[in-house]
């Protein structure tokens, strides 16, 4: 077996109380590492096209990688993979927290949960022992996630869901800790399996191939990261509201629904403003990160709990024209105990106040106005009136209300909190990638627009070229599993030290954006291993790892993806955005919206795809893709 794998698949079926250990399949792991990808080869071949999303035969995959378990920064996390029934096509999310480590230290690599229950149930795994016990959770149905952990007590670790994910709510997350694996409905397909909560433990070693130097190298990684402007500095000080300045000034915090990038009173939700008005509160961390980007703040009734992150106060704030901190601190506290996606919940709360500003359904929700939000949100996670509707997501809203053209959603996935008008490169990554519109499958904005280098957003050179390396790259740290500001690390200090506006940024923004090919050429290179995340493997596993092999892993996991989609229906089609995106200028000044069509066909031809989004035979056959 490759080192840094536990080498076992637990397999679970909750109808016939089953459980079996199977060996990982050393060949699948070669091929596709470990989480989103190791998950995603697995959905494909255990199911037929066209299951239903919420039925039994719908597999919940929990997949760690080769890095889980390790003294890593940023490396306890774990990827959840199951058909998404928001958007029909491939799901998958992540999280932080502990549960991750928990699933390595019991010596399991992948867990597939099968079936449903009559009941309502818990799993407890014992990974020293090899067992796995049915234990009745009706007296945890109806807790929330915070009050369901408190419950099952700290001798294990656990995954949750919350009301949200019990009452089938299309966007419910699967929570561990303090972290939420939000994105694509995964708590709903464990809600409708009648599963409330996983509990894990063990005492197993991570087996490395070279222990030592592993240790060795990470110590200096942390290092650099301490000292980096980011993820020591930026995200260590002021947490991810720290870039609510950024995105406001870029024109790109959406704001009314999108109907603009800029908010007057944004700055009352940033990390400075939390800071200057001693406000922080204390840092929060997943295990073993030394960056610490989460907040801990004093919420009125439910005492300190976790702060929101930007993505909450960018789409359940400006979004709802909402700038009032402790309101957003306390939606955020709601939404993480009822177990539901922040990013999602927002963008449908704020099509609800567009319907009611248009005069095209009575929802009692105004921009502007905090009064009936906190309200709506119980009565979503419970499926009451209104809220029933509004669980759906947005785009069943607009289909059942009108609406169409402002309805803020990617192939059925809310988008995230970065306005593509401000960032082309960010608009195609929405519009094509798999599991529909989010910015942590590439986070090309942070390249193109937020980052460092704010090459101009608004031309199209690397427009097309961007989103294909950074999906890859997302695609294989999704599969190792990391969090995705690892890669952010990866701008060194040296280019945050260029001032911005003089000669040398300036020269530096005109060769990165006039790189093109040779910008994918250096990615793809198999030459030298230059990064921490190959550095990383290969003194794990053994195994030899370059930038150019994280891109040809990540290529392959993405043209898997791409086709897990065509089979259940999804086309090229589908690859678009918003009409308000497509159509609506941003600022003044600027002549319509993104313009998508202009580069849809050179990203389809970087990727070895034909006219209609369908990736071409020697593609496949190139990338190792069975299908």
């Amino acid at each position: 077996m490759i080192k840094g794998f536990a080498g076992r698949v637990l397999e679970v079926d909750l109808e016939a109380r089953t459980a079996v250990f199977r060996p990982l399949d050393e060949a699948i792991a070669r091929l596709y590492l470990g989480g989103k990808g190791y998950g995603t080869r697995l959905l494909y071949d255990l199911t037929p096209p066209g299951i239903d999303p919420l039925g039994p035969e719908n597999p919940l995959i929990f997949a760690t990688g080769p890095l889980n378990g390790s003294l890593a920064p940023q490396s306890n996390r774990f990827a959840v993979v199951c058909k998404s029934p928001l958007t029909g096509g491939i799901g998958s999310s992540a999280c932080g927290g502990s549960f991750a480590f928990g699933m390595k230290k019991a010596g399991i690599d992948v867990l597939v949960v099968r079936g449903r229950s009559a009941g309502a149930v818990r799993l407890e795994i014992d990974g020293d022992a090899d067992e796995v016990r049915f234990l009745d959770a009706s007296d945890l149905w109806g807790l929330g996630t915070g009050a369901a952990q408190k419950a099952l007590g700290k001798g294990m670790h656990h995954a949750v869901i919350g009301p949200g994910g019990e009452n089938l709510v299309l966007y419910a997350g699967i929570v561990s800790d303090a972290r939420i694996a939000g994105r694509c409905g995964v708590g709903a397909v464990m809600g409708s399996k009648r599963l409330k909560a996983l509990s894990i433990q063990g005492t197993r070693k991570l087996d490395m191939e070279d222990e030592a130097g592993f240790k060795k190298y990470t110590q200096w990684v942390r290092q650099v990261f301490k000292g980096h402007p980011v993820l020591g500095e930026k995200l260590r000080r002021f947490g991810t509201m720290g870039i609510v300045n950024t995105t406001n000034g870029r024109n790109m915090i959406p704001t009314r629904n999108f109907q603009e990038g800029h908010h007057p009173d944004a700055m009352g939700l940033s990390g400075e403003y939390l800071e200057d008005h001693g406000l922080a509160g204390v840092r929060s961390s997943c295990l073993h990160c030394p960056v610490a980007c989460g907040r801990e703040v004093e919420v009125p009734g439910a005492g300190r709990v976790k702060g929101p992150e930007y993505e909450t106060v960018g789409m359940m704030g400006t979004n709802l024209g909402v700038t009032d901190l402790e309101k957003v601190s306390h939606w955020n506290w709601m939404a993480d105990e009822l177990g539901l996606d922040t990013i999602s919940l927002g963008v449908t709360l704020g099509f609800a106040m567009e319907l009611q500003e248009r005069g095209m359904l009575e929802t009692g929700l105004r921009f502007g106005r905090a009064e009936g939000v906190a309200e709506m949100i119980e009565a979503i996670a419970h499926r009451r009136g209104l809220g029933d509707d509004l669980a759906q997501g947005t785009r069943r809203m607009s289909e059942k209300y009108g609406g169409k053209a402002f309805a803020m959603h990617v192939k059925g996935l809310e988008l995230s909190a970065y306005d593509p008008r401000g960032s082309y490169a960010q608009g195609v990554e929405y519009a094509t990638t798999n599991r529909g519109g989010c910015h942590v499958q590439g986070a090309s904005m942070y390249f193109e627009s937020t980052g460092p280098l704010t090459i101009n957003p608004q031309n199209l050179k690397l427009k097309a070229e961007l989103p294909v390396v950074q999906q890859n790259l997302a695609c294989a740290v999704n599969s190792m599993v990391l969090c995705i500001f690892t890669t952010y690390g990866l701008i060194p200090r040296q280019v945050h030290a260029l001032k911005p506006g003089g000669w040398t940024h300036r020269l530096a923004r005109v060769i990165f954006e006039n790189s093109g090919p040779a910008y994918r050429l250096i990615m793809g290179s198999k030459l030298l291993q230059v990064t921490w995340l190959d550095t990383w493997l290969s003194r794990i596993t053994g195994l030899r790892f370059t930038p150019g092999h994280l891109q040809e892993i990540g290529a392959r996991i993405f043209n898997l993806e791409r086709m897990y989609n065509l089979r259940e229906g999804l086309t090229g089609a589908d690859d678009t955005l918003p009409e308000r995106i497509l159509r609506e200028p941003l600022f003044k000044g600027m002549d319509s919206g993104h313009p998508l069509d202009q580069l849809l066909p050179r990203y389809y031809r970087i990727r070895g795809w034909d006219s209609h989004g369908v990736p071409l035979p020697e593609t496949l056959r190139k990338l190792k893709v069975r299908t």
